[in-house]
């Protein structure tokens, strides 16, 4: 059976995000380590992207980055938009299932399943308002608020602690948050 171009650039697409990059060498002999404990009832609702490790399934996004969770029974539900640079609001969603044993701290979130990719938090301040969420690879990093933007002193801090946990702080990129997409 022939695919169209399109679903065939798609299917390979989501194969190459289901597989795990290489880490680097330093990275590969130290596990990265998540929080211990994630509320996921405190965690859900609107999340800012401050800053993130440019990849190729976000490349589109040119500002205004936004994610929602939200809790559907034993699953969240994840609806991530952005502004592409035409203007144009881009929405994807999908489901996250959390990691057993992990204090709901590791996620594994798929937007096209079967592929599944994980999503650790990192780093979360108490009143759960700003996060550092990673994967072991450390090639995918995300800094997120809960307002659209943050101090730059808990930015710079979140990004030291990326540094502290393998990632590479200089490589990552601030979000623009010029207006909101509701």
């Amino acid at each position: 059976m022939l695919l169209r171009p399109q679903l065939a650039s798609v299917l390979l697409a989501a194969c190459a995000l289901a597989v795990a990059p290489p880490a680097r060498a330093a990275e590969s002999a130290v596990p990265l380590e998540t929080v211990a404990q994630v509320d996921l009832t405190r965690y859900a609702g609107a999340w800012f992207e401050i800053a993130l490790l440019p990849n190729r399934f976000q490349k589109q996004c040119a500002a205004d980055t936004q994610a929602r969770y939200r809790l559907d029974g034993e699953r969240v539900e994840v609806v991530n938009r952005c502004r592409k640079a035409s203007g144009e609001v881009e929405r994807t969603a999908g489901h996250a299932k959390t990691v057993e044993g992990s204090g709901n701290a590791k996620l594994r979130v798929t937007f096209f399943w079967p592929f599944y990719g994980n999503y650790w938090v990192l780093d979360l301040d108490p009143d759960y308002q700003q996060v550092l969420v990673g994967e072991p690879s450390r090639k995918y990093g995300w800094i997120l608020s809960r307002t659209p933007q943050m101090d730059e002193a808990k930015l710079q801090a979140l990004l030291d602690k990326a540094e502290s946990l393998g990632y590479d702080k200089n490589a990552f990129r601030r979000t623009p948050q010029t207006q909101p997409l509701d």
